[in-house]
C-alpha cells in the first residue's frame, strides 16, 4: 500500500494497511436513489452504445485536450503523492485501468470525474492546498468511485447543457426545454455525490477524515476553529429546523446546485458508517461486479422506495412531516391545513381557539363545538 508523504505542511502521515475490495461492485456502495436509476439502465440492453452515440456532439476531445495543454497531468513525476493515492484508489476498488488525473489552476476547491469513453479526474489546486493527506485520499476515493459507477457520461452531459442552457436563453421555450433536462440531471447527480462520498470511505477507511474534508470544503483550512460534531449538529438543525415555508426554501436553494449541501453530505455519509450493510462491506460481504448482469431491477426499486419511505418516516423536516401524515392519515391534518404555513412548525400544537380568540389552558369547549356549527357525530 500507499507510503507516507510530506505535504501541505502536514506531518507525514504513516503507511497503514487498508482493505481491499476484489470485485466489488458499485452497488455496494450507491446510495438507493442512484442504484436504482443506474441498474435500470444498466439493464438496457445497448443503452450505453446508444447514449454515447447521440453523445457525439459533444465535445470531449476538446476537453481532453484543454486538460493536457492547460492543467499537469498526475504522474510519479508530477504531484507523485497523488499519483499514489489514485493506484491505492484504484486498486482498493479493484478498477483495472487507472484514469488519467490532472490538477488545474483554480482557488476554488473542487473535482470532478468527466469523459464518455473513458473518464478523466480534475482537482483544482485549491482543493489540493486545503486537504491533507487522509482527507485528499478520501477525494480521490470519491472520484474513482464516480469512475467505477459510470458517473462520468452524465457529468460530462450535465455541464455541456448547463452551458448550452446559457447560449440558448435567447431562443423562446428552448431554455425551458434544456433547463428541465439539467435540472432533473442535477436531481441524480446530487444523489450521485452521496454514492461517491461512500466510496471514498471505502478507499480512505477514516471517517473523521472524510467528515473533517467536507467541513473544510465548507469552511476553510481553519481546523483549529472547527469541531466535527458541532459541524453535524448544523446538519440536524438544517434537517429539523423551520416550518414549511423553510421546507420550500430548502427545496428552492438545493436545486441550482450539483452537490449537496457539506453538512448534509457529513451526516449522510456518518449515518451510512454506522451501518450493518457498511460493516458488511468491509467484512468483505459485498455485490461483484460480475453479478451485475443478474442485478434485478425490481428489487433495486424496492430498496430505493423502502429507503425513500424511512427518509420520510424518520425526518424532522416539516414537509416530510405533512408527507408522512398524508399517506398516514393523521387525524389532525384538516387543522393544520386550515392553520397555513405555521400549523407545520417544529412547536408545539397551538392554543385551542374559541368564537372570541384562544382559549386559556383547562377552559371547557364550547357547548357547539367552538367553531359556532352544531357538533357532530363520530371521529
Amino acid at each position: 500500500m500507499s507510503d507516507g508523504h510530506q505535504h501541505n505542511g502536514n506531518e507525514k502521515v504513516p503507511s497503514r494497511q487498508r482493505r481491499r475490495f476484489p470485485g466489488i461492485s458499485s452497488r455496494a456502495y450507491e446510495h438507493p436513489a442512484d442504484r436504482s436509476a443506474l441498474v435500470a439502465l444498466r439493464k438496457l440492453t445497448g443503452f450505453d452504445t446508444v447514449f454515447k452515440a447521440l453523445s457525439g456532439l459533444l465535445p470531449e476531445r476538446s476537453l481532453r485536450l484543454l486538460f493536457l495543454s492547460d492543467s499537469v497531468r498526475v504522474s510519479d513525476r508530477q504531484f507523485a503523492h497523488l499519483n499514489v493515492m489514485l493506484r491505492d484508489a484504484c486498486y482498493i476498488l479493484d478498477l483495472e485501468k487507472v484514469p488519467p488525473m490532472y490538477v488545474t489552476q483554480d482557488p476554488k476547491p473542487n473535482a470532478m470525474c468527466i469523459g464518455l469513453d473513458e473518464p478523466i479526474i480534475v482537482v483544482t489546486t485549491g482543493l489540493v492546498e486545503l486537504l491533507d493527506e487522509e482527507e485528499m485520499r478520501a477525494v480521490v476515493g470519491h472520484e474513482v468511485g464516480h469512475a467505477l459507477s459510470g458517473h462520468s457520461v452524465y457529468r460530462t452531459i450535465l455541464l455541456f447543457l448547463t452551458s448550452l442552457a446559457v447560449r440558448v436563453a435567447w431562443i423562446p421555450l428552448g431554455n425551458v426545454a434544456i433547463m428541465a433536462i439539467v435540472t432533473a440531471l442535477r436531481e441524480w447527480f446530487r444523489k450521485s455525490e452521496l454514492s461517491a462520498d461512500r466510496a471514498g470511505l471505502l478507499v480512505g477507511q477514516d471517517l473523521q477524515a472524510s467528515m473533517r474534508g467536507l467541513m473544510k470544503i465548507a469552511g476553510g483550512n481553519h481546523l483549529h476553529e472547527m469541531n466535527v460534531d458541532a459541524f453535524l449538529e448544523q446538519a440536524e438543525e438544517y434537517e429539523a429546523g423551520g416550518d414549511l415555508r423553510d421546507s420550500v426554501l430548502k427545496i428552492l436553494n438545493v436545486l441550482p446546485r450539483s452537490h449537496p449541501f457539506t453538512a448534509v453530505r457529513a451526516a449522510e455519509l456518518k449515518k451510512w458508517a454506522e451501518t450493518r450493510e457498511y460493516q458488511r462491506v468491509m467484512d468483505g460481504h459485498y455485490p461483484r461486479r460480475d453479478e451485475d448482469k443478474d442485478a434485478s431491477v425490481r428489487d433495486s426499486w424496492r430498496d430505493s422506495a423502502s429507503s425513500y419511505a424511512g427518509d420520510v418516516k424518520n425526518s424532522k423536516d416539516p414537509l416530510m412531516k405533512l408527507v408522512s401524515d398524508i399517506a398516514g392519515g393523521a387525524g389532525d391534518l384538516g387543522d393544520r391545513v386550515r392553520r397555513g404555513f405555521g400549523g407545520f412548525t417544529s412547536s408545539g400544537p397551538r392554543p385551542a381557539q374559541g368564537p372570541d380568540g384562544p382559549r386559556e389552558p383547562g377552559a371547557s369547549p364550547d357547548p357547539d363545538g367552538g367553531d359556532g356549527r352544531p357538533p357532530r357525530d363520530g371521529a
